[in-house]
């Protein structure tokens, strides 16, 4: 997928399984997406390993044959780190780093350590620190492996126990401390919405890398930090948006992505409670991605999860200028596929006749942005004149850039 041979990337190797829960192609679904994250993270991925399991290896994840196999490969080839796609248990992960002998890394690792090199501010490294510790703290016996191959013997056992109980103890304090710091931000945030006046609130929501940042920056006129990489945005940003007349309060929040970390949802709490405390949603979507029908669902159950999904939305499919079209013969007699329908087609189906307004634009080249303003003023409008029915006459719309002309 990633042409990435860079000498300052690191050179890592995938590893997923096809079990009773993920076929074939759903895990190379996963495995692109997965090297994505490590190319983010700074990886180079020069292989993928994959085996049909019934369930992961309770020992190693994957069979003792594919771990010989990824052994040899590794040492070989020089790897330095094997990344696998689901979350590894603390017994795994050590088991696995004796078996390869080099740094083992499991999707969730690979999440945070991009959310650590991303978080900006203060409180986004707070946020992304508490998670870090939370996923550390079951999983620190690997850290004291060297005890190990002492043999044991008189005095050898106490010391290892101990140092590692005084580990816990210190990140157990840490986590407290962590958790008391995010409480207080958490009032001060909450100050902050609440004096943000009674404008309408709108937050941007969509799965990681759909261009969430860059519509930000067209609609509020704001230079946020957008780049093609997952988690480009972490730190929550909230810009004051005029269209017509009609002032609101737009806020960019962090992407969500599958098998989102537990530690993450708990620790970026306030973050999703911009999304919570919204008045309207405006949900982004990558029309160009083979997934996105999947990254809708993932989208819909996470605000399902933090009891947001009953929220008025819009509906945005994104980068139109980006979607691949495989145009079929007219005596080809294959079954039609995701990849030759049309936008016109894809215009006609669900997703243009669903409970939600819908649009189809490119935020970079602001395609059909007329149409979605119009859309964002109306579902704004009425949400104002349900709280403030008296000052309706002092709005009208317009359209700026025509205006201009």
């Amino acid at each position: 997928m990633l042409e990435k041979k860079d000498h300052s990337y690191e050179r890592a190797v995938l590893v997923g399984l096809i079990t009773r829960d993920q076929n074939e192609e759903k895990l190379d679904e996963y495995l692109e997406e997965l090297e994505f994250l490590a190319y983010t993270a700074g990886a180079s991925v020069e292989k993928r390993f994959t085996q049909k399991m019934t369930q992961p290896d309770a020992k190693t994840f994957v069979g003792s044959g594919k771990a010989e196999e990824i052994r040899e490969y590794v040492k070989e080839n020089e790897i330095g780190t094997v990344i696998f796609d689901d979350e590894l248990s603390p017994s795994q992960l050590k088991n696995l780093e004796r078996e390869l002998e080099v740094k083992i890394i499991d999707r969730t690792n690979l999440i945070l350590d991009i959310f650590a090199q991303r978080a900006q501010t203060s409180y986004a490294r707070t946020q992304v620190e508490l998670a870090q510790y939370e996923y550390l703290l079951p999983r620190l016996t690997r850290m004291w492996t060297h005890l190990e191959r002492q043999r044991g013997g008189i005095g050898m056992r106490g010391p290892g126990e101990t140092e590692i109980e005084t580990d816990r103890r210190i990140i157990r304090d840490r986590i407290s401390l962590l958790k008391e710091k995010l409480k207080s931000i958490d009032k001060q945030m909450t100050t902050q919405r609440q004096n943000r006046g009674k404008m309408v609130r709108v937050a941007l929501v969509g799965y990681t890398n759909v261009g969430k940042s860059t519509l930000m920056n067209a609609l509020s006129k704001s230079e946020v930090f957008a780049e093609n990489k997952l988690f480009a945005t972490l730190d929550t940003t909230v810009r004051k948006v005029v269209i017509g007349n009609l002032p609101f309060l737009l806020t960019d929040t962090v992407g969500f992505i599958r098998k989102l970390p537990t530690q993450l949802v708990e620790s970026f709490k306030s973050t999703l409670d911009e999304v919570r405390e919204a008045d309207l949603l405006i949900h982004v979507v990558d029309i160009s991605h083979e997934s996105f029908e999947d990254h809708i669902d993932s989208v819909n159950q996470t605000l399902m999860e933090i009891n947001a999904h009953q929220k008025p939305m819009i509906m945005v499919f994104n980068k139109i200028d980006a979607f691949a079209y495989e145009q079929k013969s007219e005596d080809d007699l294959t079954p039609s596929t995701r990849k030759n329908i049309s936008l016109e087609e894809w215009m006609k189906t669900w997703m243009a006749k669903s409970k939600h307004p819908t649009v189809f634009i490119s935020a970079l080249k602001k395609e059909n942005f007329p149409e979605m303003k119009k859309l964002i003023y109306d579902e704004v409008h009425r949400i104002h004149i349900s709280r403030f029915p008296y000052n309706d006459f002092l709005f009208e719309y317009f359209d700026e850039e025509e205006t201009e002309k």
